[in-house]
């Protein structure tokens, strides 16, 4: 029997049986109602633990075997089949009291629901077969949570949700306690990747600044030193230029803990602007000009 979360979901809610005989009495009632085959008029499953439950609520356990259908080459899941009791087949009553509306919840989404791997994307959906079981079920889901989508897939109408607090409040209202957990650790892994993603995209994206900017500043020194030459810059000017030229993958504060003495981080930012000033007002300058260009050291 092939194991999924879906799958491990409604094994687990199989096993929980209720202890109220009223509650019972819906969880069979939705069973029928919900996975019933309106050809065989007979309840069909594909887990075993739901075939045994259902079957274990009838009254008249002997009258109604569980029936394994094997499976055929376009599916080859086997399903277990038990014969409606008369008493179970057509549309029955609303529930009246509200843990028996929970309780057809948990039986619709045990006959026709389905919750894929959250690793693909939040999802719970019910398939139902035609309107009116639709609509039934549609009045329970708001009674236990919100309101589902809707949409038409192969004649059958879809019930779903995506919302991820929709989901759990949902799962946690009819008792599907492992599934709420199992969601909650997906999504705590999700978002821990995703801030790891996030920081380490904002590294990157500081180092490439970094890099392009001492770059951008090392031609400018490579400039300067060509035009004006560095001899002429004052010393502390000098000495930036001279640590950007040794050590081009530093970054500013790194690069103002080798000066002597240490400067800060904006220090060594004003000291490189200065030097951008007097590139530019040397590119500036006549091309003959044997003056020097001033330069104010800060």
């Amino acid at each position: 029997m092939k194991s999924s979360f879906s799958a491990d979901t409604k094994d687990a809610l199989a096993r929980d049986v209720p202890s109220a005989a009223h509650c019972r009495k819906a969880l069979l009632t939705g069973l029928a109602l919900y996975g019933s085959n309106p050809n065989r008029k007979a309840f069909v499953t594909q887990r075993n633990p739901v075939a045994r439950l259902f079957w274990s609520l009838l009254a008249n356990r002997k009258a109604h075997p569980i029936v394994k259908i094997a499976g055929t080459r376009l599916y080859r899941a086997a399903s277990y089949a038990i014969d409606l009791p008369e008493s179970l087949q057509g549309m029955p009553p609303n529930p009246r009291l509200k843990c028996d509306r929970v309780m057809e919840v948990r039986a619709a989404l045990l006959a026709c629901g389905s919750l894929p791997s959250a690793a693909s994307g939040y999802h719970l959906e019910f398939v139902l077969p035609d309107p009116e079981r639709a609509s039934r079920l549609t009045q329970a889901l708001k009674t236990a949570g919100e309101e589902p989508k809707r949409s038409v897939r192969k004649s059958r109408i879809i019930l779903y949700y995506k919302d991820f607090e929709a989901i759990v409040a949902l799962l946690s209202k009819i008792g599907a306690f492992s599934a709420v957990l199992h969601l909650e650790d997906v999504r705590a892994v999700k978002e821990t990747k995703n801030r790891i993603h996030r920081l380490v995209n904002t590294e990157a994206a500081n180092v490439e600044r970094s890099t392009a900017a001492a770059a951008v500043q090392r031609r400018t020194i490579a400039f300067v030193a060509d035009a004006h030459g560095l001899a002429k810059l004052p010393r502390s000017l000098r000495e930036i230029c001279e640590l950007r030229l040794l050590h081009p993958e530093e970054s500013l504060a790194e690069l103002g803990r080798r000066c002597n003495p240490q400067a800060g981080k904006s220090a060594v930012h004003n000291r490189l602007a200065m030097l951008r000033r007097l590139a530019a007002r040397l590119r500036g300058a006549p091309k003959r000009a044997t003056s020097p260009v001033p330069v104010k050291a800060s």
